[in-house]
């Protein structure tokens, strides 16, 4: 059966698909993405920071012997890939895409189809117990052993609150080693003129000590928290983020 997707709303992932330059898009979600543009016009840099942002994440952790991962509202499927940047260090590696929009999971499912331990499949990364509990997880993912969770742009869908019990939820589960990686925007949106234009979902724009919070528990990785453009290019440097002119932070932290 051929499946019926919908094209006349915009769909977060298919936003990002516009801003980060792929053809997964549709008119309404380039529409929505040209209204965010003309507010915030450093929008598409800071996604394609944050792109940028996971690939270095993700290399560091492999590079600490984590062959496992679970992205998290994955989005569509988009060059490197969290399997990609796992493999180049660990060619073993194993890695499941979840994500709850149907577009998402059918190009990642047709992408992965030949790789062997590669999976995707749907779900609500709001619900941690269910999520953990799939056995289309399971089959892949060794919770014996450290896994890396990757929450990249997705707890600024959250209230503070809910973005802290949904990180909790994940790295309660996981074997000491283990770590997360989180990015949120960091717009401060003078106004709200960016949640009231983004009609796709609600927005929170959360502030440091709140995304620092979403780790409570766990060790920060070097620098911590900071603007995704400071982690671990040249890290030592760590640039302020820049307020009102669109930024990701970025942290990951590691279950002691």
């Amino acid at each position: 059966m051929t499946e019926v997707f919908d094209t006349s709303n915009p769909n977060i992932a298919r936003v990002y698909d516009y801003w980060l330059g792929g053809k997964n898009n549709f008119k309404a979600d380039r529409e929505q993405a040209e209204r965010l543009l003309r507010i915030y016009p450093g929008i598409a840099d800071a996604v394609r920071e944050n792109r940028q942002f996971i690939g270095r994440a993700v290399t560091w952790a492999a590079g600490e012997g984590i062959d496992q991962f679970i992205d998290l509202g994955a989005g569509l499927p988009t060059s490197p890939s969290v399997h990609e940047s796992a493999r180049a260090v660990l060619p073993g590696s194993r890695v499941v895409y979840i994500d709850n929009d149907p577009v998402v999971v059918s190009h990642a499912r047709a992408l992965l189809a030949t790789g062997d331990g590669l999976v995707a499949f749907p779900g609500d990364l709001r619900d941690p117990a269910a999520v953990l509990a799939s056995e289309a997880l399971t089959e892949v993912i060794d919770f014996r052993r450290p896994v890396c969770v990757i929450l990249a742009l997705v707890l600024h869908f959250s209230d503070a609150a809910t973005a802290r019990d949904i990180t909790v939820g994940y790295s309660s589960a996981l074997a000491p080693g283990s770590c997360i990686v989180v990015s949120v925007g960091g717009n401060d949106d003078p106004g709200g003129r960016v949640s009231a234009t983004y009609t796709a979902g609600d927005l929170h724009m959360h502030s440091c000590e709140q995304v620092a919070g979403f780790l409570a528990g766990l060790d920060l990785v070097e620098p911590g928290l900071c603007d995704a453009r400071a982690w671990r290019p040249g890290w030592r440097e760590n640039p302020k983020p820049k307020p009102q002119a669109g930024y990701v932070l970025a942290a990951v932290g590691r279950k002691p």
